[in-house]
């Protein structure tokens, strides 16, 4: 299956040489000179995955950003020239799934849209793969069966990337997913948010987890009844997360 990527930044010769070698990859591929443009691409073309420079005409990247979450899960990257910490806090706070500092590497860039798409389904042939297997994301990673999991309140359907809390339907993307149920697999395990990043992103990230803090706390607001004071999702101080629980299979 051939994904459906959008590439949005104002700057030329960054979408010339995004479209090259995203389309060596066999992906189809549209660029946009400036946020609407963007935005119209996106609801004609209903791509798999958006890059977005931070700073464009017409409409931000970050404008686009919460457009499309108003509607959409659509992944999406942000380009930023900009390193600072409360730049990626903000992307990531908008619904951005990953960031990329300028100037950037196009290789490390086709590697993290593959990361991405292969966790949503979309690339390398993982949907047809996935649906003979029964395994998506993390579980096929940890070889376990795709069963279902269930704890007190909150029950997770890997087949089906499917959560409840308390028979309601969560509304999760597919990184808050893959969070949930890699610390679901082990509950009471501590994972530290560098192997969170190793397990969920495939990516390093130079010692930066404020990703993995951002897609937490997301987590958190869609599955806790109070998020600053979780049930499930517990931090321990100095090291990183886990899931409280005792859980049974299903």
């Amino acid at each position: 299956m051939s994904a459906k990527i959008i590439v949005a930044d104002d700057e030329r010769n960054i979408t010339d040489v995004c479209r090259r070698y995203l389309e060596r990859e066999g992906w189809t591929v549209w660029v946009a000179a400036d946020g609407e443009e963007a935005l119209q691409l996106w609801r004609e073309h209903q791509p798999d995955l958006l890059v977005l420079d931070l700073m464009m005409p017409k409409l931000s990247g970050l404008e686009v950003c919460d457009r499309v979450r108003e509607e959409e899960e659509t992944p999406i990257i942000m380009l930023t020239a900009r390193g600072e910490e409360a730049d990626r806090l903000l992307g990531l706070t908008m619904g951005a799934d990953d960031y990329m500092t300028k100037p950037f590497s196009p290789r490390e860039l086709v590697l993290r849209i593959k990361n991405i798409l292969r966790r949503t389904g979309v690339q390398a042939g993982s949907i047809a793969k996935q649906q003979r297997t029964g395994q998506t994301g993390s579980e096929s990673r940890n070889g376990e069966t795709g069963r279902s999991l269930y704890f007190d309140g909150l029950s997770i359907f890997p087949q089906e990337r499917r959560v409840t809390v308390k028979g309601a339907e969560a509304d999760l993307t597919a990184k808050e997913f893959d969070l949930l149920h890699l610390l679901a697999l082990y509950p009471g395990k501590v994972f530290s948010r560098s192997q969170l990043l190793n397990q969920i992103w495939d990516v390093a990230y130079d010692g930066d987890t404020t990703t993995v803090t951002v897609h937490i706390r997301r987590l958190r607001e869609k599955i806790e009844e109070n998020p600053s004071d979780p049930s499930w999702i517990k931090t321990v101080w100095g090291i990183g997360y886990k899931l409280d629980g005792k859980g049974v299979t299903g």
